[in-house]
């Protein structure tokens, strides 16, 4: 591949370790077949994969494959440290045929000769600007150009790529979100087109080396142990099958008759017996089992009490390998539950904003999932949650129905490992409905709650600086109860 008289500062991408060849010994020491019940991630353990990802520290502009990627801007003339190492290696001849291209829009690919470097082509894309209020644009933007890159080294037949990280820090956007995108697209298109392409290498620099190393487990687990150590820590939104960002605007649907099959459904029996084979059809039914009859076995003492246990270890986890594999991007953007600081005695602190769950417009079985999502390993210690009802109107109540079903559905940890939910700025209504819900539906809970009409009350159990507040709550407590300070006395209520 060298082309003739190649200078010696090159890198052969095939001298380079691969991913899957990095600390291999140690993660397989210990690795262990999987069983009927173990959850599995989305991205699981795949040795073929892992050994065309090359993970490389270095310029991108050295490697010596069969085509580099260049980030730029719209004109192709960005002056940043990849491209301007490019051109330099390149020669003038980059520069006229860039000229050529008539510029590159934003997610789009471009390739030229690569001149005097080592690889034999460039392909130029353009990286989105990142402003956090158009992030979901941002986000599909990035995604396009890592898969338009592929898409063309597939069509041109190239068998390796090096790709440098195309979200250049002049652009703004967070590394960390950047790189998910990243790992995942490369991931998704080596699962479905990993036949047409030898070798994916990521070159980074010493400062972008951490951030890659500690996701690309994520999307790239070297072991089966290391896929289950890696699980809860992918995000809420892990794209389509093809690693796409799914936007949250096309997911929320209203549906005229919740519960009832589309209109468009073919319907093969007429009468009372096509009536009731739609029954029990919901996600709670396929997951759960027959609930009757779990609990007539319970009634005639037909199952002990470990049986039980395990009947319900089993069944949380098939909620919880489904909500890590389902596409959850929509739940996630409502920012409706979210981690923040610790309480005062160092306790995770879990906020719960109720205006932002639009219960009428969403799918309250993906709420669920996403809620177990979130919540699956920050559980397993001591936790607070900070439920803000400011504001809510009867569109973001949720009935006693689905509040009990999800107090049934999570693991025990979850009830262990809860102290406190602090119902900040309640009515009277919602402090009955409370009550009624602690006292009738649910054991054990009632004793954590602790209504909280003001945020001065809140912050003798937790520190304002250890909260993120939505800003209609501050504005409303502002208003009703005078401005808040950053110290004060011990509220005898809680």
């Amino acid at each position: 591949m060298d082309p003739l008289g190649a200078p010696s500062q090159f890198v052969d991408v095939d001298t380079l370790p691969s991913w899957g060849d990095s600390c291999e010994d140690e993660l397989n020491a210990s690795d262990t077949a999987t069983d009927a019940d173990t959850i599995r991630s989305p991205f699981l353990f795949n040795k073929t994969i892992n050994g065309k990802v090359i993970l490389w520290k270095g310029d991108v502009a050295l490697l010596n494959c069969t085509a580099i990627v260049n980030t730029s801007n719209e004109n192709l003339t960005d002056k940043n440290p990849v491209s301007e190492s490019i051109f330099m290696l390149a020669g003038p001849d980059l520069k006229e045929e860039l000229q050529k291209l008539k510029g590159c829009r934003t997610g789009e690919a471009k390739l030229t000769k690569g001149f005097h470097l080592a690889a034999r082509f460039i392909i130029h894309t353009v990286g989105p600007k990142y402003k956090s209020r158009y992030r979901t644009a941002a986000e599909s933007s990035l995604y396009s150009c890592y898969r338009n890159v592929l898409q063309l080294a597939k069509e041109q037949s190239m068998s390796s790529v090096g790709f440098c990280v195309i979200n250049s820090a002049k652009r703004g956007y967070p590394l960390e979100d950047a790189t998910h995108i990243a790992l995942r697209t490369v991931r998704r298109f080596l699962e479905i087109h990993g036949e047409t392409i030898e070798k994916v290498v990521f070159a980074v620099s010493e400062l972008e080396e951490a951030t890659y190393q500690k996701l690309l487990p994520l999307y790239f687990p070297r072991s089966l142990k290391e896929e289950g150590r890696s699980l809860p820590y992918l995000p809420a939104d892990i794209g389509n099958a093809e690693g796409e960002p799914v936007v949250p605007e096309r997911q929320i649907r209203i549906s005229e008759k919740p519960g009832a099959p589309e209109d468009d459904q073919e319907e093969e029996e007429e009468g009372l017996g096509a009536d009731l084979s739609f029954i029990g059809s919901h996600a709670f039914a396929r997951m759960e089992g027959d609930i009757d009859k779990q609990r007539r076995l319970i009634l005639q003492g037909q199952l002990s009490e470990a049986a039980l246990q395990k009947q319900h270890q089993r069944n949380y986890n098939r909620w919880l390998c489904q909500a890590r594999s389902e596409d959850l991007s929509d739940i996630a953007s409502l920012k409706a539950l979210y981690q923040t600081g610790v309480d005062n005695c160092g306790r995770t602190v879990m906020v719960v904003v109720g205006r932002n769950i639009p219960v009428t417009l969403i799918d309250m079985d993906k709420a669920l999932l996403y809620f177990i999502h979130v919540m699956d390993h920050i559980a397993v210690k001591e936790y607070v949650l900070v439920y803000f009802h400011t504001l809510t109107s009867e569109y973001n109540h949720l009935d006693s129905d689905f509040l009990k079903k999800l107090y049934d559905v999570v693991d025990v940890k979850y009830k262990r490992n809860l102290k406190a939910v602090y119902f900040v700025h309640p009515t009277f209504r919602s402090k009955v409905s409370t009550w009624f819900f602690t006292t009738f539906s649910v054991s054990g809970l009632k004793d954590k709650v602790h209504h909280v009409d003001s945020l001065h009350q809140l912050f003798s159990a937790i520190s304002p600086e250890q909260i993120d507040f939505p800003p209609f709550v501050l504005e409303y407590d502002a208003r009703e109860n005078g401005p808040y300070y950053t110290s004060y006395p011990p509220s005898p209520d809680l």
